[in-house]
């Protein structure tokens, strides 16, 4: 699934920056206030304030403007996104990032929160909606396609694993033998195991392929039969006991199997690239004036 395109990513953040750097000088800086000083001479806050406008204005009433085209429209079409809808969207999410905590690390690092994230994925799935009678994709396009990225469509062989891990091989043992015992993986992980990402769900890794993880640990982890649990395995992390849930076998690309995808992907491809186009024919339906500008 495409994400949000990044110019009206770009223009969304450019405008949140200049509507709060706006309402900080307003509020806290009178008329003649100085932001900052150059040899002596100050510069103002509405030298600031013109020089954002002039740098960033026309791009960000151009982004307004086309928002409001989408709303107008989403209201006239009567389209919607359900709850359940943008919940579904937000969990394809998580799993391209690994999981809730490999989600919540993006969020952080791209300075951004949930609510905003659902906020501008309900707006383009609200897009996809308006311009879908529009697009249109022929077999021959999804056929070029996946031979042309056909090694994308192949899954390799997966293992779906937990485990515990723990510093020295005498409490790998000790825990080993509380396994052979019958007490329970997941609650001895939460209660023994030093890995702060996983063991607060019972060790799960979920499924993985080779090359994910360090050698020591997927020579075991492949070899071993489902609901077995290994010994332990020593690594350069410390020594891990390692439980199979599941195994993946690999599988070639096949066409029929992944046309959903294909076309998912394709119909985001050209969202992306008629957006513009469709905004351009809507905008003639609409009394618009911007006095920042700069068509002729």
């Amino acid at each position: 699934m495409a994400w949000i395109k990044k110019n009206k990513l770009m223009a969304a953040l450019l405008m949140a920056f200049i509507v709060a750097a706006g309402v900080f000088l307003t509020f806290t800086l009178t008329k003649d206030e100085a932001v900052a000083k150059f040899n002596g001479e100050t510069i103002s806050k509405d030298e600031l304030y013109d020089k954002m406008v002039e740098q960033y204005g026309s791009a960000t009433v151009d982004q307004i403007i086309s928002d409001k085209i989408i709303a107008a429209e989403a209201k006239k079409q009567k389209v919607t996104v359900s709850d359940s809808t943008l919940n579904e969207e937000i969990g394809k999410l998580k799993e391209q990032y690994g999981g809730e905590d490999g989600f919540n690390q993006a969020l952080e690092s791209n300075n951004t929160t949930l609510a905003a994230v659902k906020k501008d994925l309900k707006n383009y799935i609200i897009l996809k909606k308006l311009m879908e009678p529009d697009i249109k994709i022929t077999d021959e396009e999804m056929k070029t396609y996946f031979d042309e990225n056909k090694d994308s469509f192949a899954t390799a062989e997966q293992v779906k694993a937990s485990h515990i891990l723990v510093a020295d091989e005498k409490t790998a043992k000790e825990v080993k033998q509380k396994l052979d015992n019958g007490e329970d993986f997941a609650t001895l992980a939460k209660k023994y195991s030093s890995d702060e990402g996983t063991k607060d769900n019972g060790g799960e890794l979920g499924y993985f392929s080779k090359g994910t993880m360090v050698t020591e640990f997927e020579d075991v982890a492949f070899s071993l039969p489902v609901n077995k649990i290994s010994d332990p395995v020593k690594t350069d992390y410390g020594y891990h006991i390692i439980k199979v849930e599941s195994k993946k076998a690999a599988k070639e690309a096949n066409y029929e199997d992944s046309k959903a995808q294909i076309k998912e992907t394709l119909f985001d491809q050209k969202v992306d690239s008629e957006y513009e186009t469709w905004l351009d024919k809507k905008k003639k339906s609409y009394d618009i004036e911007n006095s920042l500008s700069t068509e002729a």
